[in-house]
Formats: structure tokens, C-alpha cells, sequence
């Protein structure tokens, strides 16, 4: 089979892996069997293995009104959040395609997750009722275009942690019902069958928990329960997908009582986490400090990672610009990064896909 008239498969194969992701939409009009050939995770391992791949940050992000001057701004309580998407690599900074049907930006405190070739909205507030909603939105890089997708079953649930297996499986875990109670339960949501499945209950309420996959499991990091009320705990759990069980919890994953938000993993298998103004990264059972976080980050919002780099914005206090900062893991060596007026909004939520 030629993917490319009168020349080989294999090099028309190396030709498409070469493929920039933001010409994917163009592509796949042309062909068939390009878009089949970019929908296949082989695909995208060669992809990885000729070094094609580009990191991509997406953000839940307030707009800022460009024509302001710098420091003359206020950040509303009732700003408009929009999605970002940034390129570390090249600095490229751009704005998404809205959802569909939401003109009033997006949902409050919604969560996006990067799966495969797809961003992932789902839940948030109406930023003008502030109803709570089990909404699910899915983008397709390789299509350029929104879908709905199925809404997440049961109560409509806030502040609950979300993590990917990066090919198609999304899981959810905790945050708190309508009458604000804390929930163990979790449940995945497959994007391809657009399905949701239900998991076995957490040991634990975690409300306002944080998630991430690694070493092949789902892991959900601290939290609390209804009687706790914002005093976050001190344990973790994971999720192994194979046995579709949960692990013994880790009832000392933090050494003190931790808010979990900036915790992330930065594909070399370990843990990170901001706290008291410092990088944290977690040893063989213990947190230590490998670098000071930055003045310009005093407040941190929003922390992501990858393959060795974690990426970082905050301000130095309220109604500040936000600043954006990468840090490299091997030289433990800060870079600030240029941030277009209109970007430097506070993120209220985020994710890196590999593209």
C-alpha cells in the first residue's frame, strides 16, 4: 500500500511521522489512510522515536485585555477563562476553538486532561449560575473540532482529581457532591467508545485530591474528608488497571498534612510538589528540596511536567501578572519563559499532551 504515489510505504510512513500536529486536520481531509496511519499508537511510537513529538501545554486560562498597560490591570472575580495552548519549545502562544454552545467561557474549575490526540473538559461551574455540571467536551487535534461527550455519570461532582493513561482511558476519582460531601468513588471514561465504566470505591473521601498516572497506575494523591473540611490528609492510593484493584493505601505519602494541587510526575518516575518556596521531589519515602521556586512564582496556579522539565505559572501576589517558568530536572536550572500581556492570566487548570 503507497501512502505517498511512487514512493515506498516506509518512506511515505517517515514523511507523515515528520508531519507538524497543527497540520493533522489538513492531512487527514486529503486521505484516508493518513488519517488511519496518525490514528494508529504505532504511529505514534515512531513518531516519538524520530524525536517528532512536540510537548504541548493546555490551559484554563483568564483572559487579559491587551490594550492595558502591564501592572494597571485587576483580575476580576468574575473573569472569562479560555483555552490556551502553548509550545515551550518554540514559544508559540494561541487560543483554542471555543467549546460549543458555551459563550460565556469556560466552566469554573473545570479539569482538562490531554488523552491520545484529544483534550478532555469535563465538569466545572456555569460561570454566570454557578450550577455545578458532569459535562463532558472532547477536542481532536487530528479533526480540529469539539464533540460531546458522554456526561459523567452519577452526582454532579466538583473539585475531583483526573489523570490519563495518555491513549484513551480517562479516570476520575473523589471531589464532593452537590451538598458539598466528600466521595470515594472513581470511574473511568474510555474516549474512543465515548463510554464511562464504574471502579471500585477509594478507602478514603478525597475531596479536592490530586491525580496523575505513572508506572502504569492511577494514582490519587491526599485530599479529605466531610469531617475534615479543608484540612487536607497526609495519604495516597493507587488504582492498578490490570487487576482493576486498589493498592493498600499509602497512609504517609506526606510527611506533614499537604495540599496536593502541585503535585506532579515528570516522566522519570518521580514526584514533585511546591511547597514553603521550594521544588520538592519525592525519595524513596521522603520529600526533599532540589531547587528554590522562583520570587515571580510566589503564588503559584499551575504546575505541569514532562520528560525531565516541569513547567510552572504564578504571580507575586493577587491581581498580579502571571509569569511562566521552566524548570530543567537534569541542572535543576530555572528559564523564564516570554508571556504575551493577554496570556499572563491566572490557570485555573491544565495539561501537557506529547503531539
Amino acid at each position: 500500500m503507497e501512502l505517498i504515489p511512487t514512493l515506498p510505504y516506509d518512506i511515505g510512513l517517515e514523511c507523515l511521522i515528520r508531519v507538524p500536529y497543527d497540520n493533522f486536520s489538513s492531512v487527514t481531509s486529503v486521505s484516508r489512510n493518513w488519517k488511519l496511519q496518525i490514528e494508529l499508537p504505532e504511529f505514534w511510537r515512531r513518531r516519538r522515536a524520530t524525536g517528532s513529538t512536540r510537548q504541548v501545554i493546555l490551559m484554563a486560562q483568564a483572559r487579559i485585555d491587551s490594550r492595558l498597560k502591564l501592572g494597571s490591570f485587576k483580575y476580576s472575580a468574575f473573569s472569562v477563562y479560555k483555552l490556551t495552548l502553548y509550545e515551550p519549545e518554540s514559544g508559540y502562544w494561541a487560543e483554542l476553538p471555543p467549546v460549543p454552545g458555551i459563550s460565556d467561557g469556560l466552566p469554573m474549575f473545570c479539569q482538562l486532561v490531554g488523552v491520545g490526540l484529544n483534550l478532555v473538559v469535563m465538569g466545572g461551574w456555569n460561570p454566570l449560575t454557578w450550577e455545578s455540571s458532569n459535562a463532558v467536551f472532547v477536542f481532536s487535534f487530528v479533526s480540529t473540532t469539539w464533540r460531546r461527550g458522554a456526561d459523567m455519570p452519577g452526582c454532579r461532582r466538583s473539585f475531583f482529581g483526573c489523570a490519563a493513561d495518555s491513549e484513551r482511558t480517562v479516570y476520575v476519582a473523589g471531589g464532593h457532591d452537590e451538598e458539598k460531601n466528600a466521595l470515594k468513588s472513581a470511574m473511568a471514561y474510555d474516549v474512543v467508545r465515548n463510554m464511562w465504566v464504574p471502579m471500585p470505591d477509594m478507602a478514603s473521601e478525597r475531596d479536592e485530591c490530586k491525580c496523575t498516572f505513572f508506572q502504569g497506575k492511577f494514582h490519587v494523591i491526599g485530599g479529605y474528608d466531610t469531617s475534615m473540611q479543608g484540612q487536607f490528609g497526609t495519604s495516597a492510593e493507587s488504582f492498578d488497571p490490570s487487576t482493576w484493584q486498589w493498592d493498600q493505601v499509602n497512609e504517609h505519602f506526606f510527611e506533614s498534612a499537604t495540599c496536593p494541587r502541585t503535585c506532579v510526575e515528570a516522566g522519570d518516575g518521580k514526584l514533585y510538589l511546591c511547597r514553603d518556596g521550594n521544588v520538592l521531589a519525592l525519595g524513596k519515602s521522603t520529600w526533599q528540596p532540589v531547587a528554590a521556586i522562583p520570587v515571580e512564582l510566589r503564588s503559584v496556579a499551575f504546575v505541569t511536567a514532562w520528560r525531565g522539565k516541569i513547567l510552572m505559572t504564578g504571580s507575586m501576589g493577587f491581581n498580579e501578572p502571571h509569569n511562566t517558568y521552566v524548570l530543567d530536572l537534569q541542572s535543576y536550572k530555572w528559564t523564564k519563559m516570554d508571556t504575551p500581556v493577554n496570556f499572563s492570566g491566572h490557570v485555573q487548570s491544565g495539561c501537557c499532551l506529547e503531539m
